[in-house]
């Protein structure tokens, strides 16, 4: 031993598992388990501690940033949602619901259930504003003629209304801001011009109809009129607004120039917008990802109305090889949308969505359900990349994917993978901590630390498992962990926890 020159190992670099175990570094181990990295070296991981004690068992969890603090919703195996601030009270029942799907809009919460392939069919997308009332379905029907009389008389007293006919009607306003279509009872008159007009108003049974707004055409011309009333644009009366349930409205009176905001869009839109696999936003659009009978459509709603996507202008197909969309996330001001191996970019054109280009990014690489990291407990964009989780390994993404892979030190590791379980994996970035937290198919965990770097030779990778078996992480008060688990088949029914 005294002619034996040692090894100075001055670093520690986590797992290699990359060929055989004797090209495995001297600086890292071809086997660890339950570890975490000091400066520069490792030290036996903290332990967990009970943070909710539900006594269910527990399929996904999502941080809910609000202006009065955050919670958790959580979706049990029976397919229940709660919202953590009001305990076990149920905010969505879906059966068959294993999955769903989330966003944060405004201080409210959209929730689409499905199976982490496609949208549940007979299914929609719901809303929920964050206060322990059960969500709803997003969007709204339009008035119906059940709802009560919808009747435009001309006054003898004197106003602004022109001469020449003009269609009347109304729309529902929904306690999210949501505009129904026109309804389906209209009023017109011929005006004789300089008059106020008198409205009977139809009243909505939904109690989350909050307001009725009239609607008018600008006056037509009575001798190119046959009564036909389809086709023409309505517009918004300025002030012609009354709460639901007031059913009588007088005095309206209005210049056509004052006729400005065009609802004519609205006779398109979904009443109920299909369940979808994913939730994200572009532009102040909601996009919906792939719902049970479309599963390369994207629904895209109107700028700054997530519940108001029409039928007509607001899809785009993406190419159709048979296999599902899995995510989206826009980066860049570029909206990328994947497939498990393909992923493509769509550009916002000012136009309406079905008239956006897509193109074919890569045919090689995509991403899982869950497979874009949230950044903290926000969105998955941080600063000038996306962490993706795809077959091949852990990507950097920043308009094209960076190889080596960010797993290459790993890579046997992550082959040996089920392919078939990939929808259980979901990735998590703590960049405050700068580290990876991401759940495996076998419900056990890796993580990645990158305070050394965030690149393939420096980040370090360890496995994580427990006595829990692991299905959801998330993040609450900007960087503490939280584990979502389901009860092994050998343990007490005390999981659940969290």
């Amino acid at each position: 031993m005294r002619n034996h020159t040692p090894i100075t190992i001055e670093d520690f670099n986590g797992l290699w598992k990359r060929g055989d175990v004797e090209t495995t570094p001297p600086d890292h181990f071809s086997n660890c388990n339950n570890i975490q990295f000091t400066h520069s070296g490792f030290e036996t991981r903290d332990g967990i501690s009970l943070y909710l004690n539900l006594f269910i068992n527990i399929r996904r969890i999502y941080t809910f940033v609000q202006e009065t603090g955050e919670s958790l919703l959580i979706l049990d195996s029976a397919g229940n949602i709660y919202d953590s601030t009001y305990g076990l009270t149920v905010i969505l029942h879906v059966t068959g619901m294993t999955d769903f799907a989330y966003v944060s809009i405004a201080g409210r919460a959209y929730l689409s259930p499905h199976n982490s392939v496609v949208g549940l069919e007979n299914e929609f997308i719901y809303v929920y504003k964050g206060d322990g009332t059960p969500a709803r379905k997003a969007g709204g029907s339009k008035p119906i003629t059940s709802d009560g009389a919808m009747i435009a008389l001309e006054t003898a007293v004197d106003g602004h209304v022109e001469e020449g006919v003009h269609i009347f009607g109304v729309i529902y306003e929904t306690d999210t801001g949501f505009l129904s279509a026109v309804s389906e009872q209209l009023s017109e008159i011929t005006a004789i011009g300089g008059k106020e007009v008198d409205f009977t108003l139809p009243e909505s049974p939904s109690p989350y109809v909050t307001k009725v707004h009239v609607v008018a055409t600008k006056a037509i011309d009575p001798d190119l009129y046959n009564h036909d009333k389809e086709g023409y644009q309505f517009f918004r009366i300025p002030g012609a607004t009354v709460v639901n349930g007031v059913n009588v409205l007088q005095n309206v009176s209005f210049f056509d120039a004052e006729l400005l905001e065009d609802v004519t869009h609205l006779q398109d839109l979904f009443s109920e917008l299909p369940a979808c696999v994913n939730l994200t936003t572009y532009h102040g659009r909601l996009v919906c990802v792939n719902s049970y009978t479309d599963i390369s459509l994207l629904r895209i709603s109107y700028p700054g109305e997530p519940e108001a996507i029409s039928e007509i202008d607001g899809l785009v197909v993406i190419p159709l090889d048979g296999t599902p969309l899995t995510n989206a996330q826009e980066f860049r001001d570029v909206l990328y949308v994947f497939k498990q191996i393909r992923t493509f970019a769509l550009v916002d054109n000012q136009d309406v969505p079905s008239s956006w280009t897509v193109m074919v990014l890569d045919q090689g690489v995509g991403c899982c359900v869950h497979g874009i990291a949230f950044v903290l407990n926000s969105g998955g964009v941080n600063v000038d990349y996306l962490i993706i989780t795809d077959y091949s390994g852990v990507m950097l993404f920043n308009g094209t994917y960076s190889r080596p892979e960010l797993s290459w030190k790993i890579r046997d590791y992550w082959f040996a993978l089920k392919r078939g379980s990939f929808n259980n994996i979901q990735i998590i970035n703590d960049s405050l901590s700068q580290i990876i937290y991401i759940t495996l198919p076998q419900r056990q965990m890796l993580i990645g630390d990158y305070s050394n770097g965030l690149d393939p030779k420096s980040i370090r990778w360890c496995p994580w498992t427990f006595a829990i078996n692991t299905t959801t992480i998330t993040l609450v008060e900007t960087n503490k962990l939280i584990i979502g688990a389901i009860k092994p088949i050998t343990q007490l029914p005390t999981t659940g926890a969290m």
